[in-house]
């Protein structure tokens, strides 16, 4: 059986094509502002890719902000559920989720049945963690890539207002004509995110055994940041912004 799970989030489009329980695939590209239309590219450069044909696959799932646009799809699945069922096929220990995106951040806790159990959406502004580091990695004149290696390379502590992208980019801006150094400013806005993320990840309950999916999964000095705020280790899989597309995949398949 091949199934095919995508994940329709407000930046990227990711795509996991799944065989009898194994991997066989990932594609991903820009989603911009036709979701169904980057659904059809990221579906036909995966088929491209693992060399099989439309008929070879027997279901495929959507998830994401914009599943419910994905009108190929025989199903959709929510982000939390998604989520859970991807984490957990590549970690059967996990029992708390932190699911971040370019526009939005999750935490769910798992049921010891591995089903999702109580969870809470950021409601602070409508940035997530991928979206506000990108901002002020433009203010920094860095990329978002680089914005975690340069923030381990900090040498001191500053605080920072990273409540709000707006008021948090001018900080940025006041701080550098203060000849502030780039990588104190970027640890500061690090353990803002991080400060943010703990308290809904607190608000489900921490447990031990935390995750972290989505693209931001990918920065160092996040990951780093968010084990100091919540005093726990942080596992983090491979290619962590692909781990709601491979939930898609399994739901398709009838796995979890």
């Amino acid at each position: 059986m091949i199934t095919v799970g995508i994940d329709s989030g407000s930046r990227n489009t990711k795509a996991v094509a799944l065989q009898d329980g194994k991997i066989m695939g990932k594609a991903i590209v820009l989603t911009d502002f036709e979701p169904n239309k980057a659904a059809m590219q990221v579906y036909k450069m995966i088929l491209d890719a693992v060399g099989i044909k439309p008929e070879d696959v027997t279901a495929v799932t959507s998830t994401g902000i914009g599943r419910e646009g994905v009108n190929f799809a025989k199903a959709n699945l929510t982000e939390a559920g998604s989520a859970v069922r991807g984490i957990r096929f590549v970690n059967s220990r996990v029992n708390t989720v932190i699911d971040l995106g370019a526009e939005g951040s999750r935490a769910v806790a798992l049921k010891p049945d591995g089903k999702v159990g109580k969870f809470a959406v950021n409601d602070r502004c409508a940035t997530g963690a991928g979206a506000f580091v990108e901002t002020m990695a433009r203010a920094l004149q860095t990329t978002p890539e680089e914005m975690g290696p340069l923030a381990m390379r900090h040498t001191q502590k500053i605080s920072m207002n990273t409540q709000c992208v707006v008021f948090a980019e001018s900080e940025v801006i006041s701080l550098i004509h203060k000849q502030t150094a780039a990588e104190d400013i970027a640890y500061a806005i690090h353990e803002g995110v991080a400060l943010r993320i703990s308290s809904l990840v607190r608000g489900v309950g921490i447990v031990d055994d935390v995750a972290l999916i989505g693209g931001p999964g990918n920065n160092i000095g996040l990951i780093q940041s968010l084990q100091n705020a919540l005093g726990n280790e942080i596992f983090v899989p491979e290619d962590p912004d692909y781990i709601s597309a491979l939930g898609a995949a399994i739901y398709a398949a009838g796995i979890a």
